[in-house]
């Protein structure tokens, strides 16, 4: 019995995982150039492009973002099945794509068990909304990430 649910279990993770790759490659492209960004609301979509963990290869992405104080913020309810959010864990640096123009960044990763991000290097607003959403995020099973701009990519952490 157990070998039927976890041939059920693979088969569900690999449609949920090819339903994703086909939904990504359609809106990629009008989302690239600049169809439904942030603009006059601050939320909106954005392609996220990171580099593959385990290939070093770039992975692009189509995701819901809020933009704040100038920073990205963008998450996952896919908590660490996310395979975006493990490519961030691994390198920090990023290109985005906002309102149809190009973009590079650091990502500062928010998710339980991860190390706390350097959030004294964002400012005091988006920093303030970052801690604020741990918690509840955390309790959901949620992770979230928040794009510095142009930032360098820091290697300390603050406790």
């Amino acid at each position: 019995m157990q070998e039927m649910g976890d041939a059920t279990t693979g088969w569900a993770r690999e449609a949920e995982a090819e339903f994703f790759r086909t939904l990504n490659a359609l809106v990629e492209p009008a989302v690239r150039a600049g169809s439904a960004s942030p603009g006059l609301l601050p939320t909106g979509m954005v392609v996220l492009e990171t580099t593959g963990a385990k290939s070093g290869l770039p992975r692009r992405v189509p995701l819901l973002a809020t933009v704040l104080e100038g920073y990205l913020f963008v998450g996952t309810a896919r908590g660490a099945r996310s395979q975006w959010l493990r490519n961030l864990r691994a390198e920090q640096r990023v290109r985005y794509w906002l309102a149809g123009r190009e973009h590079r960044g650091t990502a500062f990763v928010f998710a339980e068990g991860a190390p706390r991000p350097a959030a004294l290097m964002l400012p005091p607003l988006a920093r303030a909304v970052a801690e604020g959403l741990l918690p509840a995020a955390t309790a959901c099973g949620w992770q979230f990430a928040v794009i510095a701009p142009n930032a360098p990519v820091v290697v300390g952490t603050q406790e």
